[in-house]
């Protein structure tokens, strides 16, 4: 498990390598990874925007911005938390991602969210091609 904490939101990741939706033969490797954002602050908040850097083993980059978390942009009050989990896809058998979540607060006031760095290993089994 990955945490950081901004502002007194925190957010831990956990990724898992899915083997089922993985073709190493293939130079295809599946991860999901489920996400927790707890607000242990005391303003009520808005995830409103995400932006992702996504890195595979060979050091190409992809970005993706975009609203919200898998459909939605969830409200969290003092003491709340929302988890999702979500996947990615990469052509390596290794690499990470790191981004930040757009928040705002019930007074308009914008600010930006760590999400911690975390890796994505493929087990070694799945890195071999027979």
């Amino acid at each position: 498990m990955y945490r950081a904490v901004t502002r007194k939101i925190e957010v831990t990741v956990t990724p898992a390598f899915i083997a089922e939706r993985s073709s190493p033969g293939s130079g295809y490797y599946f991860w999901s990874y489920t996400i927790d954002i707890a607000n242990h602050g005391s303003e009520t908040v808005q995830l409103r925007t995400r932006h992702w850097r996504i890195t595979d083993a060979l050091g190409r980059l992809q970005e993706v911005k975009g609203p919200g978390v898998v459909g939605e942009e969830p409200v969290l009050k003092p003491g709340e938390s929302f988890e999702y989990t979500s996947g990615v896809p990469l052509p390596t058998p290794s690499g990470f991602m790191v981004g930040s979540y757009g928040m705002i607060t019930a007074d308009g006031d914008h600010f930006d969210i760590e999400i911690p760095a975390f890796s994505l290993d493929a087990p070694s089994a799945a890195r071999t091609v027979n």
